[in-house]
């Protein structure tokens, strides 16, 4: 199955949170795993959060951001295009999202997911809207 994650979701992949098993049993499902361009870079910022706050060690910092970019080395990642920016558009006019967030499902869309995984419930309303299969990650 072609799944698209959303940095909400993903990012359970690397810090033990609810939700952290199912990210990870959807993962392992997914015969295709796409993210957006900002996928990557939203869950560095998250991490680094994370360290600043002393959450995070910096050596941990570092163990995770490299599984990360393993991780995604087989990833699709789907770039903002014309037609990406034109759906998340669409998307904040007939949704109540944050502007990432529209990003995520307008990449997703523009990919051909078959499912879409986040933990944000306005994103997956919209994703639903727009005619995506969605699955919830708890919080």
């Amino acid at each position: 199955m072609r799944t698209f994650f959303d940095a909400s979701a993903f990012v359970k992949r690397y810090i033990e949170e609810p939700g952290s098993q199912q990210v990870d049993g959807f993962c392992q499902a997914a015969s295709e795993l796409g993210i957006s361009v900002i996928c990557v870079p939203e869950i560095i910022s998250a991490l680094n959060r994370r360290v600043r706050e002393q959450i995070l060690a910096p050596e941990q910092y570092r163990a995770i951001k490299q599984y990360l970019f393993e991780d995604v080395r087989d990833a699709a990642i789907i770039n903002l295009t014309p037609r990406v920016i034109a759906l998340a558009i669409s998307l904040l006019e007939t949704s109540p999202l944050r502007a990432m967030d529209a990003l995520h499902v307008a990449c997703a869309l523009e990919w051909g997911a078959e499912s879409f995984v986040s933990a944000d419930k306005r994103q997956l309303n919209a994703a639903n809207k727009a005619g995506l299969k969605t699955m919830e990650i708890g919080k």
